[in-house]
């Protein structure tokens, strides 16, 4: 009895390590890609009842145990490179020039969330250069504009259906533009970034919706617009950054596929994961809000923030661009032909091209 129970755990665990290798798009597929860690360790946890119960000099146990192995390894490979096994994707910066720097505060804020004193407070204590806040509502705009006398440059899209942005910022914003990329009610930001040093860097602010059964059950329109963002920021000429909340686990293949066409770095490699949500949920959280960025920037700092009230942790990243130690960086995974055409793909999809991308500054 006990070694079917065991073989049968196996054997779904097997289904659901199996089922995201599919380039399915249903939103049941797709969310397997979320909790990877958590399934990494049920895998654990599952071996070691195996190796415990069952008769080992079975070659049938041994199968069992092997598959379960197979996923736990599977698992793994996904998100080691979050951890600080992994080599650094990202150099460490050697000093902070305010001139050069570039710290970018990004927040869900959880539109029926009604703290605005905590991020408020938040923003006054880190002195970002630039907030970017999602979920925002009138509401939110309201409580958020006090900041307009330290952050005087802004892009503003309040919004009822949980996907408001703002944008407040110390540099200004050159050459920017709202746009609804893919949905008709779902924005995306983008600008040019002046730094106190007169260096340009361009940015891309972005929210997708998420496949689910709530949302959209399919999840062709949150990878079409971040693949068309990623091939726009491939042809800048300027130093890029892409932040926001994606609606997509860094260690997802439609991540991958993003920073395989964009080309851009994630300072989390080789440093941790970072989850941000769910904030109220322990057990299950995942890195949701995420900041990319070219190679010619190093990391000063990479943290969490403390709970505004809101599902979504913040998270901070102060950059420096450091052209001259682009050496010392890794490299983004690199794209086959596959990979660009699965991207272009997703776009014929939704009909939307990187062309229809703002691109601040050029490129």
């Amino acid at each position: 009895m006990a070694f079917w129970i065991l073989a049968g755990l196996g054997g779904l665990l097997l289904v659901l390590t199996l089922l995201p290798l599919s380039r399915h798009e249903a939103w049941w597929v797709r969310g397997l890609d979320f909790p990877r860690l958590q399934l990494a360790a049920l895998a654990l946890a599952l071996l070691a009842a195996q190796a415990a119960l069952l008769d080992r000099g079975r070659p049938e146990s041994w199968m069992v145990m092997a598959v379960t192995l197979g996923c736990l390894a599977y698992q793994a490979w996904w998100i080691v490179p979050y951890t600080p096994l992994f080599p650094r994707e990202v150099a460490s910066a050697e000093a902070e020039g305010d001139g050069d720097a570039l710290a970018v505060l990004a927040v869900n804020v959880l539109t029926p969330n009604r703290n605005a004193d905590a991020l408020l407070r938040l923003v006054r204590r880190e002195r970002p250069d630039v907030l970017v806040a999602v979920e925002t509502d009138r509401w939110w705009q309201d409580r958020l504009d006090a900041l307009e006398p330290e952050y005087p440059f802004a892009l503003k899209c309040p919004l009822d259906n949980l996907y408001g942005m703002h944008v407040y910022s110390r540099l200004p914003l050159e050459d920017a533009r709202v746009q609804f990329l893919v949905e008709p009610d779902i924005p995306s930001m983008h600008a040019v970034a002046r730094l106190g040093s007169g260096r340009r860097v361009r940015m891309h602010f972005v929210h997708p919706r998420p496949p689910s059964p709530t949302e959209n059950p399919e999840s062709s329109e949150r990878d079409a617009e971040l693949v068309a963002v990623g091939k726009s920021a491939a042809r800048s000429e300027l130093p890029v950054v892409v932040t926001g909340d994606l609606n997509d686990v860094a260690w997802s293949a439609t991540t991958r596929l993003f920073r395989k066409v964009s080309g851009l770095l994630d300072p989390r490699v080789g440093r941790g994961m970072y989850n941000t949500f769910h904030a109220r949920w322990p057990f299950l959280r995942w890195p949701l809000d995420h900041l990319f960025h070219s190679g010619d920037f190093t990391l000063a700092r990479l943290e969490r923030l403390p709970d505004i009230g809101s599902d979504h942790f913040p998270i901070l990243v102060r950059l420096v661009l450091s052209p001259e130690r682009e050496a010392e960086n890794g490299d983004a995974p690199e794209a086959d032909a596959d990979d660009r055409e699965w991207a272009r793909e997703k776009e014929r999809d939704e009909g939307v091209s990187d062309r229809d991308v703002h691109a601040p500054g050029g490129g």
